[in-house]
């Protein structure tokens, strides 16, 4: 059941009772979306982030079934450098798990952390190739979206697709998720899609549950738009929806 429902600048926010009801909610848009476009283009290109707050998200889209997956191409927006692809910390593996072996997509394009370099230039021709029509992504503790974090984050990032250093809040919530027991097992670099290249999508779903985001979507919200709080790019775009619980929002 949604609770509140507000616009900040372009930024349209839709606050839930709890993470379930945030997920259906998103998910019901998002597979209405969804269908309405592959009835009209082929392919249709979406990117998916790879977290445990987009967990209820992923289950309730699963669900619906009148969803043309075959004329899907499917992105991920991150990846550890040099971390065995079948680790269970891996985005890719995260998203094979959940949702990538779940349903037939045209196509999958997994992010490979063990060669950077050539995987940054792949990347970056499968993306201007195929230009991402939807985004579904999350916010980090820190505020960034993917690995944008404040220090690496540039709205006018040249790039597309690039290696960046992690923040040591950055690699701390990935220990409060659960995925590591130790910020030291927490890799130190990744690639990443860029905020431009995250930006290029016609919609954007930014899923938000948790209260240790309480902090991070107060910033997106309030902060001025600058890369020192990344998220806070979604405030000029023109179609992104924030989904918060009463965990992750506080009211203004």
């Amino acid at each position: 059941m949604e609770v509140h429902q507000f616009k900040k600048d372009n930024l349209r926010v839709n606050v839930f009772a709890d993470r379930n009801a945030l997920g259906q909610a998103a998910a019901e848009m998002a597979a209405q979306q969804l269908q309405q476009l592959t009835a009209l283009q082929m392919p249709v290109n979406v990117i998916f982030a790879a977290a445990p707050s987009q967990n209820e998200f992923l289950t309730a889209l699963l669900s619906y079934k009148g969803i043309d997956w075959r004329r899907i191409n499917a992105f991920h927006m991150d990846e550890y450098i040099d971390l065995p692809a079948n680790a269970p910390q891996s985005f890719g593996q995260f998203l094979r798990s959940r949702i990538f072996e779940k349903v037939p997509f045209a196509s999958v394009h997994y992010l490979n952390g063990n060669t950077p370099d050539t995987e940054c230039v792949r990347y970056t021709q499968l993306l201007r190739d195929n230009p991402p029509d939807v985004v579904f992504m999350g916010i980090g503790e820190n505020t960034h979206i993917a690995f944008n974090d404040p220090h690496t984050a540039d709205f006018e990032d040249k790039q597309w697709v690039k290696q960046v250093s992690l923040d040591d809040a950055c690699r701390q919530q990935q220990v409060n998720d659960g995925c590591f027991t130790s910020i030291f097992e927490v890799p130190t670099h990744a690639i990443t899609l860029t905020v431009p290249a995250l930006m290029k999508a016609a919609t954007i779903y930014c899923i938000v549950p948790g209260p240790t985001k309480r902090q991070a979507v107060r910033h997106t919200l309030m902060a001025p738009v600058s890369s020192a709080f990344p998220s806070t790019i979604l405030r000029t775009h023109g179609n992104a929806m924030l989904f918060l619980d009463q965990d992750s929002y506080q009211p203004l």
